[in-house]
């Protein structure tokens, strides 16, 4: 139900008084209104006289009764580094969740693309640092997700508060120690499983391209298979013997599954990434292959699955979250909180599984 404004104006004028101070987007959130609104609505107050506009927070006036307002730390001035492999595909919504959440705390974003390139993301990090980033984001290029052994120790070593995005660290290895937040791709594996064997699917198979988020989608996918008890299926080709170009990968997945619905070995199937997973599913119908009828089929990534003329049931990542919390925790690291964290944190966002047409569920199409 939607406030009168005089309603607004008495709900913002109870959270100032009670509080002190408060940031606009902070304020924003807890009473389910959109930023331009309130800013509106705290502008006609401050023009009255009844709250301060103080970088970006609210302050209950000096001199009017109320508790003393806490001194609000100020973002202004402050520039956050990104260093990103690429600002294309996954890490468009990382990037956005990211400079939505700085620049509404009235900071700015400046960005590093690495392309993946051996050294470049320390290159990009000292580039963004020379010209004035206070702190930075880094998702580095390593192949497997983590660092290895004596890999990535410069992002240790920065004066300067880091935050891993989309990346993590073995227990022992220094950079274990940095704050991080990452899609829980594990997780996201196994709910897809989960999904497949609610169904009825005993025999699921993954098909993964390699990237750093492989390893986490095996894992996850293994323990699930393993907890729900479910029939063990050959492993793709792939695992032992990477593809050697994308008209490779392509032919030797569809070989493995068209062999594992023939022999009766496989039913369903995660197909990453959901770009996959579109070519993939005409080839299979061309070889005799119905989806979803002999091989129901979730994808990974939900980036254009739901764009697919067979519309594809996707684990989604939620990129845009990811970018918004790492940024905030850096931020805080900075000192724009009321209370930062002390302890370093490990902050796990989990996927959330969006049923379509192509897993054979009776909610597709939802």
């Amino acid at each position: 139900m939607r406030l009168h404004v005089d309603q607004r104006h008495e709900r913002v004028l109870h959270l100032v008084r009670e509080r002190g101070s408060l940031r606009v987007a902070e304020l924003a959130e807890e009473l389910g209104m959109s930023a331009v609104t309130l800013r509106r609505d705290v502008e006609t107050l401050a023009a009255q006289g009844l709250v301060e506009r103080l970088h970006g927070a609210v302050v209950w006036p000096s001199g009017a009764s109320g508790p003393a307002p806490a001194a609000v730390p100020s973002a202004e001035g402050l520039v956050v580094g990104m260093v990103v492999p690429t600002t294309e595909y996954y890490y468009a919504d990382v990037v956005r969740g990211a400079r939505e959440a700085v620049e509404a705390a009235g900071a700015r974003l400046t960005i590093g693309l690495s392309r993946y390139l051996p050294d470049e993301d320390e290159a990009q990090a000292r580039r963004l640092l020379s010209t004035g980033a206070d702190g930075l984001l880094l998702t580095p290029s390593w192949e497997r997700g983590h660092p290895e052994p004596g890999e990535g120790l410069w992002a240790a070593e920065q004066e300067t508060p880091v935050v891993l995005v989309e990346r993590w660290a073995p227990l022992g290895h220094p950079v274990a120690g940095l704050d991080r937040v990452r899609s829980d791709h594990a997780h996201g594996a196994a709910e897809a499983v989960a999904h497949l064997a609610g169904l009825g699917h005993r025999s699921i198979a993954l098909a993964v391209q390699e990237s750093p988020t492989a390893p986490r989608l095996r894992a996850g996918y293994a323990a699930a298979v393993a907890a729900l008890g479910l029939s063990p299926v050959a492993a793709s080709p792939l695992q032992d013997a990477p593809s050697r170009s994308e008209a490779d990968r392509f032919e030797r997945t569809l070989e493995y599954l068209c062999e594992g619905v023939a022999g009766g070995d496989v039913t369903a199937a995660i197909v990453h990434s959901d770009a996959d997973a579109i070519v993939l599913i005409p080839r299979l119908q061309a070889r005799g292959v119905r989806v979803p009828e002999d091989l129901a089929v979730i994808a990974y990534d939900d980036e254009v699955a739901s764009l697919a003329d067979l519309p594809l049931t996707a684990v989604a990542p939620d990129k845009h979250a990811v970018g918004a919390a790492a940024a905030k925790l850096l931020l805080s690291r900075l000192g724009v909180s009321d209370e930062g964290p002390a302890a370093r944190r490990h902050l796990d966002v989990l996927p959330s599984l969006r049923v379509r047409v192509s897993c054979g569920a009776a909610a597709a199409g939802a």
